[in-house]
């Protein structure tokens, strides 16, 4: 599997992402990729990322993985999955785009019909994205948009590794309050993330109006204050989000069920937006925003374990232990030289 390695498009924890051409003498490579990579000794979440996509690869709102490889650069022995490239950027870029960054109604109802054919066929297939945001949603040809890194996704209901204390996956502002007071992480949680990115889309800023992290993980997990709903939004917008906005996971609808809900359904978006469709320009399809997706892990407690009930202490106490610290928003090299990748 030939390819050329080009500009660093971005980087995670671990991982960075580059843009990547295939050599010409590989038939099943398109000619633009995107390609993850990471040292082979730290490889094992890369790993995992590309099962699930394998397993994901028939649904088109989610991004495709093409194959794996390992190369050897500048002495080091990487493993890199090879990725669609979404020529159209994330939509935290393209908002930026609009003078209030702020999507038209429109629009955000076409992308979140989208989101919800994407997080519909994970869920079905048992699995949790962990990490749904702006960030994550990418365009691709013709505005399709695309479900990417799935570097936290989990199985639903898989169970944490015995002593690793209580873990907080994704990204805090779209954090749901039963992942922030209990740890507890299925297909309800993807779907209150959902929630936030289309109030996001519309209103132009995060349905979460916090800078503190420690502030807004309390905010979320205890008590009955929910995420802010734009004052502007249409009725059918208002009724959406307050069946994503419910505090019990139980009482959340479903992926399934939004799809029914008449703010996106029985509209065919695809022949409106045709005739309403605005020129975007190739921007970079990785984006890391300030708020970068973490893993916050507390440490082992006598009062509460992997085995007990999450909900055996107060949400206060657990939120006072899991608070470690603010995110730091990470900036990245760019580079116009094309390095050719030597893979076996």
């Amino acid at each position: 599997m030939d390819w050329i390695r080009g500009e660093k498009l971005g980087h995670g924890s671990f991982a960075t992402v580059s843009l990547a051409m295939s050599s010409g003498r590989s038939c099943i490579l398109p000619p633009l990729m995107a390609v993850k990579s990471c040292e082979f000794s730290l490889s094992n979440s890369l790993m995992r990322e590309k099962l699930i996509l394998d397993e994901l690869k028939d649904c088109p709102e989610i991004i495709q993985c093409f194959g794996e490889t390992f190369s050897f650069e500048n002495g080091e022995k990487l493993y890199n999955i090879l990725l669609e490239y979404a020529p159209g950027g994330d939509l935290s870029e393209n908002l930026k785009n609009f003078g209030d960054r702020r999507l038209p109604e429109f629009e955000v109802r076409r992308y979140t019909k989208a989101l919800l054919k994407g997080l519909n066929y994970i869920h079905k297939f048992g699995y949790v994205h962990c990490d749904i945001k702006l960030q994550n949603i990418l365009l691709g040809e013709n505005g399709a948009v695309k479900i990417a890194d799935f570097g936290l996704a989990k199985r639903v209901g898989a169970s944490e590794r015995a002593g690793s204390g209580c873990e907080l996956r994704g990204t805090p502002l779209y954090m749901s309050p039963e992942m922030v007071a209990g740890g507890d992480q299925g297909p309800p949680a993807d779907i209150w993330a959902l929630g936030c990115v289309v109030a996001e889309m519309y209103g132009g800023s995060p349905a979460w109006r916090c800078s503190d992290v420690a502030g807004l993980l309390m905010r979320i997990g205890v008590g009955e204050e929910l995420p802010e709903i734009p004052g502007d939004l249409s009725s059918d917008g208002t009724d959406f989000l307050s069946r994503c906005f419910v505090k019990d996971p139980s009482k959340r609808w479903t992926a399934e069920m939004l799809l029914d809900h008449p703010f996106i359904c029985d509209q065919d978006f695809e022949d409106e937006r045709l005739k309403d469709q605005k020129e975007y320009s190739p921007r970079c399809p990785f984006d890391f925003p300030d708020w970068v997706s973490c893993s916050i892990t507390s440490l082992p407690s006598p009062e509460y374990s992997t085995e007990s009930r999450p909900w055996s202490i107060s949400p206060a106490e657990r939120l006072r232990g899991i608070v470690s610290g603010q995110s730091q928003s990470h900036g990245w090299p760019v580079s116009d030289d094309w390095v050719t990748v030597r893979t076996e």
